[in-house]
């Protein structure tokens, strides 16, 4: 089961794609966009990632830190950040597998990766938005940035 609006968003510290481990902590008094995804060089992930960075500035200009969080290693988030050319951490969740994307509850056990969850929290740790999508639905990001007006206001 997926977390909900007005829960508290569980604390991760997880490798970014140069092996800088990230932490939800450290954060803390930033609001913070999640952006959990299946898998780095997949076409619907590629293109919501893609739209993502083009349109960062809608995140960043409000003070929304951005992160991307798959089950990938290491190794190919690096490839694929450099391939794109992402400006936002990608986030390995990789080992213990897909442990803060079960913490979401958006985690698909059978394939051995996330599915299509975001959330938005706030300053003080609290999900103000959540969406989860299946894993080959692509998400409307519209939505996303509705919610960050409404923190950033």
């Amino acid at each position: 089961m997926s977390l909900s609006v007005g829960d508290r968003a569980p604390e991760f510290s997880l490798p970014d794609q140069d092996k800088q481990v990230v932490s939800l902590a450290e954060l803390r008094g930033t609001p913070v966009l999640l952006v959990f995804y299946p898998f780095a060089f997949s076409g619907i992930c590629t293109g919501e990632l893609c739209q993502l960075r083009d349109e960062l500035a809608a995140y960043t200009d409000a003070g929304v830190k951005v992160l991307a969080i798959s089950t990938d290693p290491v190794f190919s988030l690096k490839a694929f950040k450099a391939a794109e050319g992402f400006d936002f951490p990608l986030l390995s969740d990789f080992w213990p597998h897909g442990e803060t994307a079960q913490a979401y509850g958006v985690f698909n056990d059978k394939a051995g990766m996330a599915v299509r969850g975001t959330f938005l929290i706030d300053a003080e740790g609290v999900i103000t938005f959540a969406e989860v999508n299946g894993p080959g639905d692509a998400r409307e990001q519209s939505g996303w940035k509705d919610a960050v007006a409404k923190i950033a206001a």
